[in-house]
């Protein structure tokens, strides 16, 4: 992350902290441990927390700056701006400068526009709100995001922005800058806490409920400068006797054992957080406090206490700490590209590669890039240059992402093999267009929200002011059938209710919708579908599948249960473009992987058709596979969005086969 000075400095106006190597062999272990989390994480789980562990580095070292340079009258914030921008843009432009350009042979034609917009965002330091809207169960594979990784950086410099306006405010208006640093480390924390409650992913990437982790090392760096010049104006004075001699000796072994105590218990609370916390815990939360608590410990203890001496400050975390910056910018691009190529998970020994040169990329840009721009003497040339060279990126970034026609839309239709949408969007902003919001509102108002819309819930209906005639019930695999059965059925009024589990009367989120069926008169068909293949080996599976298809027959409802889809364990993008390195496209695998998943839950679902009379099977999955292998596409058309759930083509193909197959959907 952001290092604020590897070396004391005193400029025409900032003045700034004395150089501790410890700070940077800190630095070290938070970078460590991200790119660790990054290449391993299924070993080290918790690594992630590194970020967090650079949030209060950076809060610490910035307030130090902004509160002793205010103190002493000589902020200046085209100065501090300055430097920050001589600081962070070098390493910044030459990533995102090297992803555009290795993206262009790497990336299929879509992915390489959501590098664009990555990198657009990322150059105007909103990556963090550009992945919020892509968060959630409709991302894609952050694996494939070569620079996910920014959305840290954003919070950063969205802090550097608010900060030192809010504490100039405060000091000319004479408020206590402990005061306001606490009162706004209280404020977000208390927003993190409710937020990660409510949206784990707005609590993760949104600055208000982050800075928090900042502020706490505000409030360090009050604290400590404050402490410091305390201890100058009351040095222990030694009247010649022993009393004064052993008073002032004790009182060091106090100092020299609570440092090494806070030292020790920062380490602790570090580890325990890398040891404990998973990418599965509603985080930041109050597990956040593990590395936050941590480093502000380590960071109170001061360079001489046992740890930061003889660990932190070694040359080998030094070292590491001083090229943190480049490293965390350089490893996840490598790692990401590499799972691109690979399709899967890379092996170790590319992991490990991946690794290997990104330290050697790091060191070679903090000597021949970072350091030369930092302290050379045209500081003002560069600076203007450097935000020259941003602004250059991010709108090439822009114009390609927004790029509807012109050389690289000619070029992208080029290399179509095979035509159909991918991702969600598409096929939200489709359903969105033709459909209305389902009913009854109460239902409404508790389905699943898209952050790609405003005011957009997963529930829709094929008619306005029609009565409802059937029901489709599941998660996102009952969800992907509803527009083909909706324009396969032009005269019913079809609605759709979507939740995460199967659709099960015993799920609690399902109480409202199966009420609402089971008591309408008019809702005379249900569809069940869903991802059945990951409850299958619940042991409930069976009897629960019982229990509601039973409920429902015994309402006088006809019920039809799906099987699945197929999945692949390729995305679609490899189906729809030619490579750019003329590999073969991709668009069918042996059904053999499907088959096996498939008999888990399959017979399940024969035993209660032939249970119950008013219970019917159908066989989706034929539709996609044939003897011998399963088919992302046919007859020049894509029919998957990604490696689980089809697009709107597929859903139009395959509504039209479920109601050809079973025309009494139709009466």
């Amino acid at each position: 992350m952001v290092d604020i000075s590897s070396h004391p400095q005193l400029s025409n106006h900032l003045i700034l902290p004395k150089y501790r190597r410890d700070i940077d062999g800190l630095r070290a272990v938070a970078v460590i441990s991200v790119v660790l989390f990054h290449a391993f994480p299924e070993e080290i789980k918790g690594g992630f927390i590194g970020v967090d562990i650079f949030f209060v580095i950076s809060g610490f070292l910035i307030s130090t700056i902004i509160f002793k340079s205010m103190e002493q009258n000589r902020f200046s914030f085209i100065e501090f701006y300055g430097r920050r921008i001589r600081r962070i843009f070098p390493a910044l432009l030459l990533v995102l400068a090297s992803c555009a350009a290795f993206g262009w042979f790497a990336l299929y034609p879509h992915d390489y526009r959501v590098l664009n917009k990555h990198i657009y965002n990322g150059a105007g330091f909103m990556a963090n709100f550009a992945l919020w809207k892509e968060s959630g169960y409709f991302d894609s594979a952050a694996e494939t995001k070569p620079l996910l990784h920014l959305w840290s950086l954003g919070i950063e410099e969205q802090f550097y922005i608010v900060w030192p306006l809010l504490l100039w405010l405060a000091w000319k208006t004479r408020v206590n800058f402990l005061f306001i640093s606490i009162v706004a480390v209280l404020i977000s924390f208390s927003l993190n806490i409710r937020e990660v409650n409510r949206d784990v992913a707005a609590a993760f990437y949104f600055p208000q409920t982050r800075f928090w982790e900042l502020l706490a090392g505000s409030v360090l760096a009050y604290l400590t400068l404050h402490k410091k010049k305390n201890t100058d104006q009351t040095i222990p004075v030694n009247n010649g006797g022993s009393d004064g001699t052993n008073t002032f000796s004790r009182r060091k072994r106090v100092h020299v054992l609570l440092d090494a105590f806070l030292s020790l218990a920062g380490a602790e609370l570090i580890a325990a957080g890398i040891y404990f916390t998973t990418k599965e815990f509603p985080f930041p939360g109050y597990w956040a406090l593990l590395p936050i608590v941590g480093a502000v410990l380590m960071i109170s203890a001061g360079p001489e206490a046992l740890i930061n001496r003889f660990l932190l400050s070694n040359r080998l975390f030094v070292g590491i700490g001083l090229i943190s910056f480049p490293l965390y910018l350089w490893h996840w691009p490598l790692l990401s590209f590499a799972r691109i190529a690979q399709g899967s998970t890379p092996h170790l020994k590319i992991r490990l590669s991946a690794i290997i040169l990104a330290i050697a990329l790091s060191w070679l840009t903090y000597k021949l890039i970072e350091k030369p721009i930092r302290f050379g003497s045209w500081r003002k040339t560069s600076t203007l240059l450097l935000l020259a060279g941003m602004f250059a990126v991010g709108s090439i970034g822009y114009v390609i992402q927004y790029n509807k026609k012109g050389l690289f839309d000619y070029i992208e239709q080029a290399r179509i093999k095979n035509k159909g949408d991918l991702d969600f969007p598409p096929y939200f902003i489709e359903l969105k267009q033709k459909y209305y919001p389902c009913m009854p509102e109460e239902i409404r108002r508790e389905t699943p929200t898209l952050n790609l819309f405003s005011n957009f819930s997963r529930c829709f209906q094929s008619q306005n002011n029609e009565a409802q005639k059937m029901a489709i019930i599941g998660d996102s695999h009952a969800e992907h059938l509803f527009l083909g059965l909706a324009e396969a059925l032009p005269r019913k009024n079809i609605v759709y209710y979507s939740k995460g589990p199967p659709p099960m009367i015993k799920y609690e989120q399902y109480d409202k919708i199966y009420r609402h069926v089971l008591n309408s008169p008019t809702i005379k068909t249900v569809i069940l579908s869903a991802y059945w293949n990951p409850q299958s080996n619940d042991k409930n599976f069976k009897p629960n599948l019982y229990h509601t298809v039973n409920t429902l027959t015994a309402a006088k409802k006809k019920v039809y249960i799906t099987d699945d889809v197929p999945g692949f364990s390729f995305p679609p993008q490899r189906c729809k473009y030619k490579s750019r390195f003329g590999n073969i496209n991709i668009c069918e695998e042996s059904r053999q992987a499907f088959d096996k998943r498939h008999q888990i839950y399959y017979p399940v679902l024969q035993e209660i058709a032939k249970s119950n009379p008013y219970v019917k099977i159908v066989n989706i999955s034929d539709f996609f596979c044939s003897s011998g292998s399963c088919h992302m596409a046919k007859d020049g058309f894509l029919l998957y969005r990604d490696d689980t759930h089809i697009n709107i083509i597929g859903s139009r193909l395959l509504g039209k086969k479920i109601v050809g197959e079973n025309p009494q959907l139709a009466d």
